[in-house]
Formats: structure tokens, sequence, C-alpha cells
């Protein structure tokens, strides 16, 4: 069988798959359909310095390919993710987990990302860029290099554990902000979150969700995020993680193809519960049909 163990930042995965964020919520309510230490790690639901209800409803649309998405980082708050989140995982997972952390300042991000970076369950803090800039006028962090600099560089003062970097895809030069992050200190970068999509419902003649807008993802944006990971991977020496519309094995390796160190997986999780889990077991009979005998082997291997 082939090797599909890979070292993402210092720590090794005993394979690349990843849940992402926001679609696995804090790992406990997936322990109870299957064994998630089959996992190489997975991505905590986005977590925020104070709890937050999120934005009002319908948060949910459906489309060809896809789904839009408006949840708004409903979470409880980093003292209560600490205090009762992750016990409750720890009884469900013995790996080292990703901290996805969102904030609306810089304050904010430093805040809760050393808070997170003193759990021991903690690997990785996943730092999401694609919030609004409050201070800055409502504009997310993740859409100037400047910007998201300043947060890569405020984070990493403040933690020890690897700094991963979440860039969001609604930019002209997603590669310019990469390196920014890469320049500033950053251990990895995670992309794409998700593309800025709308539904009208034709009864109605209203957008369908509350939020009017929302974040597409889902299959349909596939090409889109292998596109930006490998214009990243060719621009900057850190480890990439990838994900948009991954939801095969086969999907797997194309990201590992354009750059990707390790893969995570979203709004396939939320069709299919077992998706992660079925993808690793089918992982080497794919590998072997094409020919691969270690997937860290095969990182960038499409120039």
């Amino acid at each position: 069988m082939g090797k599909m163990s890979v070292n993402l930042c210092g720590i090794e995965l005993d394979n690349p798959i990843i849940p992402a964020s926001g679609t696995f919520g804090y790992g406990y309510e997936f322990a109870e359909l299957y064994d998630i230490n089959i996992l190489g790690t997975f991505s905590f639901k986005g977590t925020t310095k104070d709890a937050r209800f999120g934005n009002p409803t319908p948060r949910i649309a459906e489309c060809t390919a896809g789904m839009i998405n408006a949840v708004g980082l409903q979470n409880p708050g980093v003292e209560k993710v600490i205090s009762e989140e992750l016990p409750k995982l720890k009884k469900c997972f013995n790996k080292k987990v990703m901290a996805n952390v969102s904030g609306f300042s810089v304050d904010d991000y430093v805040y809760t990302c050393e808070k997170l970076d003193k759990c021991e369950q903690v690997g990785w803090l996943e730092v999401n860029v694609s919030c609004p800039n409050v201070h800055g006028g409502g504009m997310s962090f993740g859409t100037s290099p400047e910007a998201a600099a300043e947060v890569t560089k405020a984070v990493k003062a403040k933690t020890t554990k690897p700094v991963i970097i979440k860039l969001s895809p609604n930019v002209t030069d997603i590669v310019s902000i990469a390196k920014a992050c890469e320049e500033a200190g950053a251990d990895g970068i995670s992309l794409i979150n998700t593309l800025l999509g709308m539904r009208i419902d034709l009864r109605t003649k209203k957008p369908v969700i509350a939020n009017k807008m929302g974040g597409f993802s889902g299959s349909a944006i596939f090409p889109v995020a292998v596109r930006m990971v490998y214009q990243v991977a060719n621009a900057v020496k850190i480890p990439v993680v990838g994900m948009g519309g991954v939801s095969s094995a086969e999907d797997v390796i194309e990201m590992m193809l354009a750059g990707a160190t390790a893969v995570e997986i979203g709004a396939a999780n939320l069709v299919d519960p077992f998706i992660c889990r079925d993808i690793i077991n089918e992982l080497p009979s794919v590998m072997e049909k094409y020919k691969i005998n270690s997937l860290s082997e095969i990182i960038g291997g499409a120039k």
C-alpha cells in the first residue's frame, strides 16, 4: 500500500484529509457516526473572542453543484470552546486539532489565538482573514496584503504554534496577499475560502438568504480552487492547505498535484457526513491506479 502520510508545518499527519472549518462542528458530533481518528486532523468551527449568535435566517440556499451559506460565525466564544468543547472532543479524538480563528480587529485575533495557543490539544492555528476589518471600515483583512500581514505579524508575536493564514478568493491578486503573509511570518497558507454568491426566489422576487449574499461552496468552485492553490504554491515556500469543492479521492490527488500539502473538505461533509472517511478508504486504490507510491512525493507535481 502507498504511503499516505504528510508533514504539515512540522506535524506528521497519517493522511492529508482534513474536514474544513464550519462543516465539522467541534468534532464530537461526527464521532457518533464513525471513528474520527481516521482523519489526518480537522479544523474546528470558526471561533471568535466573544460568543456570536450569527446571521438571521434563512442562512442557506442550494444551487447547481453547490450551496450558499451566511451562518455568520455562530459560536460560543473562545472561553467556552476551551472549557466545554475541547474537553468533549478529547474523549473521542486523540490527535492534534486545527483551531480556526476569526476576528473583527487585530486585537480580537491576537486574544483568541493566544488563548488557543496554550491548549495542548491544538496543533495549528488557522487564522481566517476573510472577516470584516471593523476598524478599517468593514473590508475584510484578507483583501489587502498590508492588512493580512498585520494580522499575521501580530498573531505570530504572541503564539508558539504553527500559524496558517486562511485566504479569501474574493480578491484580484491572491498571490500578493499570500506572499505578504509569508513575509510576515506565516507558517502556512490555506485557501480557498468561499466565493461570494447569491440566489433570488422567483416567487417572492427576493433574495433567498436573509443576508442577501453568502459564501458559495461545493464542487462548482473546484477549478477556481485548484488554480489559486497552484498559483500560491508556486509563489511561496511555506506549505499550502488546499480546499474548495473537493469531493473525491481523485480531487485530493489533483489538489496535491497543484501544490497542496494537505486537503480540506468542506461542503461535501454537509451532503454526506461519511465523505472524509470514504475518501481516506479510497485513497490507496486511487494511488495504485495512478502509480503513486507516496502522497508527499506528488505535492506540487503539476508543472
